[in-house]
């Protein structure tokens, strides 16, 4: 009913429109990306048939952003480091080549924090992305800009990538989808930082969409031949699913308790469930989630199989060069000196106190692995976990660094390599987007696309910000 043509051009308007408020694209291709949506319009036009276009190219002309982390030909790929401002990709990461192959054609990139390891997506490159909810509130990190883009309408499809959550606890506070994927399925190679070491099986990287239906075939095609290892020709039952529900973490000293309307959230999706489905949802307390931010932060400083260590932030706040001295950047910052933020500051700083206590490191990783076993045991092979996406809705830009440690809400899932998909749930009593993760086990990934697809039809998924 349109062309590509009208297409590309409403979100280019879109994001000229929006973007002056929300910081989200970093950098755009808009001349690019509308020379190549004429070239959709010509090749439809000379009509070699729907059916091989739909097999050959099943995102053709679909408009994408790319976080900036990830290499896109010809766009900056700094990941909001200073000494890094200058660098332009050569190439595409894997993922970005995949999609665009597909046909999809990427309107620019978007920011994240610095290095991808905060969740607050500000930097000294590019500054502070807003939440198109309320511009006083954080985009969540470290996929930020792609959770903000997306609420925002300006994107269809985004590219991210999740070590600790920064796919889901964007998509949350913005009130989109994010899946992040089995570890070892999507490719990730072509950003930057990428993983090495023994974090190489928890750095995940998979699709953030406005529509639940648009997470699988993307991950189809982000996957390539790794798809293999899913199920997702499988027809999921969802009466036939084992749904288990967990409240909060137990209660870590460490992090927040979780919101009362998250909860209550939590609570209508559990009588959702139960009376439509005629299911039963198994209450479940598993103790050791309550140690979430102390195993996964033992688990990412472990040595991998070989004995190699893994690598240290204060090394690549650097980037090749010298490796950082949190305690000087520190001086440097209080007196406006420094061109790393905050939060990389400090945790460079606390990455110095985790290998301190060896024995208690060991203890730790020893219960990440027994954890890891006795949630597979309890998922089986047709079992969803529903828990909280983070303890309170969309926090006010700077108040993560007064309770850093929250993210413990989705960087377990990662150390235990499941598959996890983000939901939206409607705007709570401050218009802002509440959600909640559906949790499978390893390679599961199709049951929780599913019932994502079937909560966005009872909660009604993605809310027009500024539309209530």
């Amino acid at each position: 009913q349109v062309t590509c043509m009208e297409v590309m051009e409403a979100y280019v308007e879109r994001i000229k429109e929006v973007n002056p408020l929300i910081n989200a694209v970093v950098k755009d291709r808009f001349e690019e990306a509308l020379q190549e949506a004429r070239q959709v319009d010509k090749l439809l036009s000379e009509g070699p048939g729907d059916d091989y276009l739909e097999e050959k190219f099943p995102l053709l002309g679909v408009p994408i952003t790319v976080k900036e982390a990830f290499s896109l030909y010809g766009m900056p790929n700094t990941s909001g480091l200073v000494n890094r401002r200058n660098v332009i990709a050569t190439s595409d990461a894997t993922v970005v080549s995949r999609l665009k192959q597909a046909g999809a054609i990427p309107l620019g990139v978007t920011n994240c924090s610095e290095l991808c390891m905060w969740y607050e997506s500000s930097n000294r490159v590019y500054g502070r992305t807003n939440n198109p909810y309320d511009l006083q509130r954080i985009v969540g990190g470290s996929s930020g800009g792609e959770g903000s883009v997306l609420a925002a309408a300006c994107s269809v499809i985004g590219v991210g990538s999740d070590i600790g959550g920064s796919i889901r606890m964007p998509a949350f506070f913005n009130g989109v989808f994010g899946h992040k994927p089995t570890t070892g399925v999507v490719p990730n190679d072509g950003q930057f930082p990428n993983a090495q070491g023994v974090r190489t099986s928890y750095l995940c990287t998979g699709p953030m969409c406005r529509y639940a239906e648009d997470l699988e075939p993307v991950l189809r095609v982000m996957a390539g031949p790794g798809i293999s290892k899913l199920k997702l020709n499988e027809k999921v039952s969802l009466e036939k699913i084992k749904f288990h529900c967990m409240d909060h973490d137990g209660g870590s000293i460490f992090v927040s308790p979780v919101d009362k309307e998250i909860l209550q959230a939590q609570k209508k999706v559990v009588e959702h469930l139960e009376s439509d489905l005629g299911v039963r949802v198994q209450r479940v307390a598993i103790h050791k989630m309550k140690y979430s931010f102390q195993i996964w932060s033992a688990m990412m400083s472990s040595k991998d199989s070989e004995g190699q260590e893994a690598q240290r932030f204060t090394d690549l706040l650097g980037d090749h060069g010298k490796p950082v001295w949190p305690l000087w950047e520190l001086m440097k910052w209080l007196v406006g000196m420094s061109s790393h933020t905050l939060p990389a500051i400090a945790l460079g700083l606390t990455e110095k106190l985790v290998n301190l206590n060896l024995s208690g490191k060991a203890k730790l990783v020893s219960m990440g692995k027994s954890l890891q076993e006795e949630m597979e045991a309890l998922l089986g092979p047709d079992g969803v976990l529903l828990y909280p996406s983070h303890p309170t809705i969309a926090p006010k830009h700077h108040s993560p660094i007064c309770m850093p440690f929250n993210f413990a809400y989705t960087a377990i899932f990662n150390v235990l390599g499941l598959p996890v998909t983000q939901c939206p749930l409607g705007l709570g009593s401050e218009g802002l987007p509440l959600g909640i993760q559906l949790v499978a086990a390893a390679y599961n990934d199709h049951l929780t696309l599913a019932v994502a697809q079937y909560l966005e039809k009872a909660f009604g998924g993605w809310v027009l910000p500024g539309k209530v």
